[in-house]
């Protein structure tokens, strides 16, 4: 009796010192005199995740509900994390650029230990996350993406080939699965050298696992918001951040494939290779971060790109004489380059290049920009508002490419935005779909490449146009982490 008594004591203590510092954790803004809004005990201010709202959603109605105050920063609680929610481009570029080294790091979860595949380029902190970024910049340079780029226009001519074969049974296409399909098989034979044969099999691996990485989670939205509150506590904890059926698929396809390349001798200069090379010299990559960046390659390249070129083909079918536009230019350009795509010349299809511009700001796949402060950092010309050391940071890179005081008439679909003429009157933070500075997406260059060479030739090829059973406006799947249409269905006759 005496030691039930004794636990129950322990126990209220225990529950009392939480409730306090949830307490204090949830009312951090008010005590700093911060502009937030009231947060949710369990969600914060992230009401409707996973559930009504895309996180686009979320953020941008926050945006727009503190857009004309005029200060650098307002609070937001993701979840029980609060963060300085920012609202000013010369901060933002502060934190991204001028004083990145104060905010190098992204404070998101990770346990290399229990969750390996968790440990990726996109999660990493601190010193492991530099030393890997300088090994991997090596695989993006020029030389090692114009060595892909034979590769990625063989997948692209493929796709030409289904799609016309698919055009001449039926005129209405979902198109987002089609690209989805494309970038898959690109992504499949750059990274791992691996023919996916998505674009003819309905059933690939690949495209199922890809597509479910981005919505199936291990744990229910308790554990879920644990882990984004609290992400070194969710790590001691142990938990896991990926579902099983994912890492085990991810697993077995990057082990057989080293070990075949291993065991063969097989060069065959991909992303794949430069990762064995780095787990075979002196500063050896183990087996568990292989298949982490591995992972992250595939699912960034994959959903980013194709997701990027369906929206911008559901505009271009909106706006037939953008789309002319761009086919007259595609042609030229291919006459005068003997029909020959090159990494160089594609960057000559100047109007597409903004059409895929536009097409990011408008359709936004990553929501926004996630940092946390190292030191103490005083907001330049504004004392007041400090951005304590360990406090989190969230750019809000959806909302600030709809505000339109940047972008007039933000919601309309005008590539001319990003004229150079134009574009030099904007600062530079105010196009963030890779992100800027030091920690911008690595594979950037790579992601443009494969969209150019798709778009150049599904424009050249097919007329595309809105049908009855086309979305308008577009629905979101509001349980995906990035911006994803629930299906893209367009009228496409070959030309």
């Amino acid at each position: 009796m005496e030691l039930t008594y004794i636990l129950f004591q322990v126990a209220v203590a225990l529950l009392a010192l939480a409730s306090y510092f949830i307490h204090r954790r949830l009312t951090y803004f008010q005590r700093q005199g911060t502009p937030h809004d009231a947060p949710h005990l369990l969600r914060g201010n992230m009401e409707g995740f996973n559930s009504s709202r895309t996180i686009q959603e979320i953020m941008q109605e926050y945006y727009n509900k503190y857009r004309e105050s005029k200060v650098p920063f307002v609070g937001f609680y993701f979840f029980q994390k609060p963060c300085a929610f920012i609202m000013d481009l010369e901060l933002v570029k502060h934190i991204l650029i001028k004083d990145f080294s104060n905010f190098s790091d992204k404070g998101q979860f990770y346990n290399e230990k229990d969750d390996p595949i968790s440990a990726h380029l996109f999660h990493l902190d601190g010193p492991p996350w530099r030393s890997l970024r300088s090994k991997l910049s090596s695989t993006f340079t020029t030389s090692k993406i114009r060595a892909m780029l034979p590769a990625v226009v063989s997948v692209a001519d493929e796709l030409m080939a289904v799609m016309h074969e698919k055009a001449k049974r039926s005129s209405v296409l979902e198109i987002r699965e089609l690209v989805a399909r494309f970038t898959v098989d690109v992504i499949g034979t750059c990274a791992f050298g691996i023919q996916c044969n998505s674009l003819r099999d309905e059933k690939a691996e690949f495209l199922h696992f890809g597509k479910r990485s981005l919505v199936d989670k291990r744990h229910g939205p308790l554990l879920f918001s644990l882990m984004f509150s609290y992400p070194k506590f969710a790590k001691r904890l142990g938990l896991i951040r990926t579902a099983p059926h994912i890492q085990k698929f991810y697993q077995r396809i990057v082990y057989e494939t080293v070990a075949l390349r291993e065991k063969e001798n097989i060069k065959r200069n991909d992303f794949m290779d430069l990762l064995i090379d780095m787990k075979n010299q002196e500063e050896r990559l183990t087996m568990e971060e292989v298949l982490a960046q591995s992972f992250v390659f595939f699912i960034a390249g994959f959903e980013t790109s194709s997701s990027t070129m369906a929206f911008a083909l559901y505009e271009l079918a909106r706006n037939p004489q953008i789309q002319d536009k761009v086919r007259e230019e595609v042609e030229e350009f291919l006459e005068k380059h003997n029909q020959l795509l090159t990494f160089e010349s594609t960057k000559d299809l100047k109007y597409l290049n903004m059409v895929i511009d536009e097409t990011s700001r408008l359709y936004t796949i990553v929501p926004n920009l996630d940092r946390v402060a190292l030191k103490r950092f005083v907001v330049p010309g504004h004392p007041k508002f400090v951005i304590e050391a360990g406090q989190s940071v969230v750019i809000p890179s959806s909302a600030i490419h709809h505000d339109p005081s940047i972008y007039p008439d933000p919601y309309r679909f005008r590539p001319e935005r990003f004229s150079s003429e134009e574009s030099a009157n904007r600062p530079s933070v105010a196009w963030l779909p890779f992100g800027d500075g030091p920690r911008n997406c690595i594979g950037l260059r790579f992601g443009q490449m494969q969209m150019r060479i798709g778009l150049a030739l599904l424009v050249k090829n097919f007329r595309f146009s809105t049908c009855s059973q086309t979305q308008d406006p577009l629905v979101y799947n509001p349980k995906s982490v990035a911006l994803s249409a629930v299906g893209i269905n367009l009228n496409v006759e070959a030309i």
